[in-house]
């Protein structure tokens, strides 16, 4: 078990019960998994492209990413049902909390003019998404072996049944959200 969730299997679960009052340790909300998803707009063009971003997210993630297809033809985009457009990784368990410590500790701050993450990005449901620009303020990425700047759409999905739950979830786990 990481330190992240040791932390939060003590300290967030306790809070979280004295804040909202739960009668069962199950009521009270957890992070399930995390979902990183990279679109690749030109890899109709360029199957390459798509290798390398899935490159980057696997040595991002420690994880080997899945490629996406289009679900639908698109005329105006030149896309065809069926035809790779990206790739996402789902993350659960350990990985998932290594990643959000190194998100919310190292990554995050190296990002330039940082003030924190968007408090109003969540959905309705208790998940909240992020973007970000560019794959460099990982510490992993080497900036010599970059072929493009590529940006990223991280999903936290929890099961908190509101947002105002999943807020503090997040807050107490140190997500910087802006103040």
């Amino acid at each position: 078990m990481t330190r992240m969730r040791a932390k939060y299997e003590e300290e967030v679960r306790k809070a979280l019960m004295e804040k909202f009052g739960y009668k069962s340790p199950m009521q009270i909300p957890k992070l399930e998994k995390i979902v990183i998803n990279i679109g690749v707009g030109e890899a109709k063009d360029n199957a390459k492209a798509l290798e390398a971003a899935a490159n980057d997210l696997a040595i991002i993630t420690g994880q080997k990413p899945v490629i996406t297809k289009a679900k639908k033809s698109v005329a105006n985009f030149k896309l065809r049902e069926g035809m790779n457009i990206g790739c996402k990784v789902t993350l659960r368990a350990d990985r998932m909390y290594e990643f959000l410590d190194r998100l919310f500790n190292v990554a995050l701050p190296r990002v330039r003019d940082f003030r924190g993450i968007n408090p109003n990005s969540f959905d309705g449901r208790g998940n909240y998404a992020l973007g970000i620009k560019e794959q460099l303020i990982f510490p992993e990425i080497d900036y010599d072996k970059i072929d493009k700047l590529r940006g990223m759409d991280v999903i936290f999905v929890t099961t908190a049944n509101t947002d105002e739950e999943a807020r503090e979830l997040l807050s107490l786990m140190g997500a910087p959200f802006i103040k």
